[in-house]
C-alpha cells in the first residue's frame, strides 16, 4: 500500500488571509494576509504556453542608476525550525528594490496583501491565490503593486502601479494537486517600474541541483506576523507588520514530491508570492516561489513550506 505525498494529505488551499487547521493534526494554509483599498479590475486570462513576451527573457536587469548590494538589511515562532532568522529588508538597492507588496480587493470588498517581484518593465510575478480567492474561485477587483515597500513606504509615491493585465495557472476549480502546482500568476502593471526598480530573471533549475544546494537560498516576503515593532531593535519600523520585507539567508529547498517543492524558510501569512532567490554567476536569480505553508494544528508551529517551480515562465514565454 503507497503512502501519500505529505501535501496530498494534508492539501486544501483557504481563502485569502485565512489560516485554517485540519482534524488529521495539519494544515495548510495560503500566505495572502487580509487588509484595504479600491475598485477597478484588471483583464484576467487563462495561461496559454508562449502566451507572452517577457523583456528581459529570463536574464536579470538592474538600472545603471542603482546600487547593487548584497546586503539587504542596507547593512520563537511558528517557524520550521522553532527559530526565526529573517532580518528587516531596508534597502532601497538592487535587487531588493525588485520586490513589493502587492494589494488588492476582493469581490466581496475584503483587502489583503501578498509578495510580488519585477521580472521585467511591467510585469510582476505573485501567486494565483493573490489574484483569485481560491474558495470563491472569485477574481478581486483590484490589485496594487507597490515597489519595494519600507516602513510602509514606497521611494517615490507616483511608483505605485496597477495590475491591468492577469495571466493565471489556476482558479482553484481542479484538484488539489494541480491548485498547488499552478499557483502562480503574472501581472501586467500601467507603469514600466521595472526601468527604474530593476527586475530579476528566474533559472528552471532541476530539483535535484536546488536540493544539493542546502543553505544557498535567499527569501524575501512581506509576511503579516513581521517586524514586530515592539521587539527591542524593530521599535523605529512603525509602519508595523507586514509593512517591511523580512529577509532570511541560507534556507534550503529540501525536498520535491510529484513536482511539489518544499522549502524551509521562515515564512507566513503576506509572503505568498515572495521569491526564492539563487545566486548564478554572481547575479540573482528566482528559482521558486513560496506559495504556502502545512502547520501543525495543535501548536500552530510551520512543518514545512511549498513552493511553485518556476518552470511555468519559460513555457509562458515560449523559451521551451
Amino acid at each position: 500500500m503507497s503512502t501519500k505525498p505529505i501535501y496530498k494529505q494534508y492539501l486544501a488551499l483557504f481563502a485569502v488571509g485565512v489560516l485554517s487547521a485540519f482534524a488529521v493534526g495539519g494544515s495548510i494554509s495560503v500566505q495572502a494576509q487580509t487588509e484595504s483599498q479600491p475598485t477597478s479590475a484588471p483583464k484576467f486570462t487563462e495561461f496559454k504556453p508562449g502566451q507572452t513576451k517577457i523583456s528581459g527573457n529570463g536574464n536579470p536587469f538592474k538600472p545603471e542608476s542603482l546600487r547593487q548590494t548584497e546586503k539587504p538589511t542596507g547593512g520563537t515562532r511558528g517557524i520550521p525550525d522553532g527559530i526565526d532568522d529573517r532580518v528587516p529588508m531596508l534597502s532601497r538597492d538592487y535587487p531588493w528594490s525588485t520586490i513589493g507588496r502587492v494589494e488588492g480587493t476582493t469581490t466581496d470588498a475584503k483587502q489583503y496583501h501578498c509578495t510580488g517581484t519585477l521580472i521585467a518593465d511591467d510585469i510582476v510575478l505573485t501567486n494565483a491565490h493573490c489574484v483569485i480567492d481560491p474558495e470563491t474561485h472569485q477574481l478581486s477587483q483590484k490589485i496594487l503593486f507597490k515597489p519595494n515597500v519600507v516602513n510602509g513606504a514606497v521611494s517615490n509615491r507616483r511608483d505605485v502601479a496597477q495590475a491591468v493585465q492577469v495571466i493565471y495557472g489556476t482558479n482553484f476549480t481542479g484538484n488539489d494537486y494541480s491548485n498547488q502546482v499552478n499557483d502562480w500568476a503574472v501581472m501586467k502593471i500601467d507603469k514600466p517600474l521595472g526601468r527604474k526598480y530593476g527586475y530579476l530573471g528566474w533559472k528552471s533549475l532541476s530539483p535535484q541541483t536546488l536540493i544539493n544546494n542546502k543553505e544557498k537560498l535567499f527569501f524575501v516576503g512581506y509576511s503579516g506576523d513581521f517586524p514586530n515593532p515592539t521587539k527591542k531593535g524593530y521599535e523605529y519600523l512603525t509602519a508595523g507588520p507586514g509593512y517591511t520585507a523580512g529577509f532570511q539567508a541560507g534556507c534550503s529547498i529540501v525536498k520535491e514530491e510529484d513536482n511539489v517543492l518544499f522549502h524551509d524558510c521562515d515564512t507566513a501569512g503576506g509572503s505568498s508570492g515572495g521569491p526564492l532567490i539563487g545566486v548564478i554567476d554572481g547575479q540573482p536569480y528566482i528559482v521558486a516561489l513560496n506559495n504556502a505553508e502545512i502547520k501543525n494544528r495543535r501548536t500552530n508551529q510551520d512543518i514545512i513550506n511549498l513552493a511553485v517551480k518556476i518552470s511555468f515562465l519559460d513555457e509562458l514565454a515560449g523559451n521551451r
